[in-house]
């Protein structure tokens, strides 16, 4: 595509910024601007919100699920017959290895829409309180309507996939979207929004897609009145900005947060099976998700074997140019996470023991580089261990009793994601109870599919995403009282 092509989708047309300002899109592999995106002003924000905002007070898309059910199957049926044109953009923009949009990065994520587009046929939107003794004259009705405007906002770590995510259960719910991409990564979600327009029947702006870098625009739609609820994915400390913003106007508000999880090894645990699956989450497009494991927990007695397998993986994972099929690790998506990832490597090589990696890479003469790194030796109340990295550094750290195993997991800010690893399931299983994060795998059960809710304790976040309850986050509860008929 030529770059005049990515435009924002507002109220049923596909525009420019209302000024025509543009900014660079940036390559993380090489540093090339391999083009520009439209800037939206406030001016943007606000035609995108009014426009849902009308949309949903005048259309029937709130009502109609048969025909949020016929949209969302066009919309998944283009998405499919473009992933061949997505899946560079993905990889170009974000640095994305090429092997992960054959996963969840593209392929994955257009293929769980499914999950939304099927509740449509099973959930029960409307329901009846059976009364009891003594009020048998009543007739009580539980709706769940849609909650109204969502403003989405995404981060660039994997941008179709979070965009889809969101839009998926709020469309499915009945909301109409105001959509906000990472300045990073905005061609994939104005494609989405190109798609839309060009292969569904969803009516003029239900969907409106907004790329800008002005942080004001982001601003405008977690303040707005006329936006009924905000769903975020995103660090921590932008989402405690996000609830300030949304107070005044009390918005409902769903926060994807950080993460800082921790896969616990009980002492019988395989670890030639387990370790490298660990580190190969933690080198998983250069570690930036928020769910990958970048805390590993072993018995202090196998210490040394824990950290020979986790440098052995690491050493020999294949990582490069994203482009490659080959290559798990390509590049960190821009500059200030590089800049980021290298502050907390020299952390790592203060506070404890570097025994892989830790530096910039030299491979390539630009892009944003860095080597895969282990550090061990290294206090869990240090930065490395405690806060959220972005980046693919594994820390070890080792423990002499369950208890403790549990207390170290437990003991950041954060509560995204975990696992478990025993020979014995009911001991893995008590371990598991006692951490407190969300979504917590034991041995290879992955917890992550879409029938499953996914979501932050602590400062990991509040709501749901997927699963029922994905849907329920974007619904608002009315009971409706009525004499029974006579």
């Amino acid at each position: 595509m030529s770059n005049s092509e990515y435009r924002m989708l507002i109220d049923g047309d596909l525009v420019a910024a209302a000024d025509g300002q543009v900014y660079d899109n940036v390559n993380p592999a090489n540093e090339e601007v391999i083009g520009t995106a439209p800037r939206a002003g406030a001016a943007d924000a606000e035609r995108a919100i009014l426009a849902a905002r009308r949309a949903f007070d005048t259309t029937a898309w709130s009502t109609d699920i048969e025909l949020r059910r016929r949209c969302l199957d066009q919309l998944q049926s283009a998405l499919r017959k473009h992933a061949e044109e997505l899946r560079p953009i993905v990889v170009a923009e974000g640095g994305m290895p090429v092997a992960l949009t054959h996963d969840v990065a593209v392929d994955g994520c257009i293929e769980m829409m499914s999950h939304f587009i099927n509740l449509l046929d099973t959930y029960e939107f409307e329901r009846i309180i059976t009364p009891i003794a003594g009020d048998e004259g009543a007739h009580r009705v539980v709706r769940r309507e849609a909650v109204g405007v969502v403003a989405a906002i995404t981060p660039w770590n994997y941008p179709l996939f979070l965009a889809l995510g969101k839009l998926a259960p709020a469309l499915a719910a009945g909301n109409t979207v105001v959509l906000k991409p990472a300045p990073d990564t905005p061609w994939s979600t104005l494609e989405v929004g190109r798609l839309i327009l060009e292969h569904t029947d969803i009516p003029a702006g239900v969907v409106n897609i907004v790329s800008t870098d002005d942080n004001d625009v982001a601003g405008l739609l977690t303040t707005h009145p006329a936006v009924d609820a905000v769903t975020f994915t995103g660090s921590t400390a932008t989402g405690r900005r996000i609830m300030a913003a949304a107070a005044p106007t009390v918005k409902r508000l769903t926060l994807e947060l950080g993460g800082k999880s921790s896969a616990i090894l009980l002492d019988d645990a395989d670890f030639l099976t387990a370790i490298p699956f660990i580190a190969g989450t933690t080198m998983s497009h250069a570690g930036q998700g928020c769910g990958i494991y970048s805390r590993l927990l072993v018995p202090r007695t196998r210490l040394d074997e824990a950290v020979a397998v986790a440098v052995g993986t690491m050493g020999q994972i294949p990582w490069g140019d994203p482009t490659d099929i080959n290559n798990y690790m390509g590049p960190l998506a821009n500059k200030r996470q590089y800049d980021s990832v290298l502050r907390y490597y020299d952390i790592a090589a203060r506070d404890g023991r570097v025994v892989l990696g830790g530096k910039a890479s030299d491979r390539f003469d630009k892009g944003y580089w860095v080597e895969p790194t282990v550090v061990t030796d290294i206090d869990s109340l240090s930065p490395v261990p405690q806060e959220e990295i972005f980046g693919p550094l594994l820390s070890i750290l080792p423990y002499d009793t369950d208890d403790e195993a549990v207390a170290i997991s437990n003991n950041t800010i954060y509560g995204l994601a975990g696992g478990v690893w025993s020979a014995d399931l009911d001991h893995a299983t008590r371990v598991a109870n006692g951490m407190r994060a969300s979504s917590i795998q034991i041995n290879d059960q992955m917890w992550n599919h879409q029938t499953a809710p996914f979501g932050g304790y602590k400062q990991s976040g509040i709501g749901r995403e997927w699963g029922v309850e994905g849907l329920e986050d974007l619904l608002e509860v009315k009971t409706i009282a009525r004499p029974a008929q006579q």
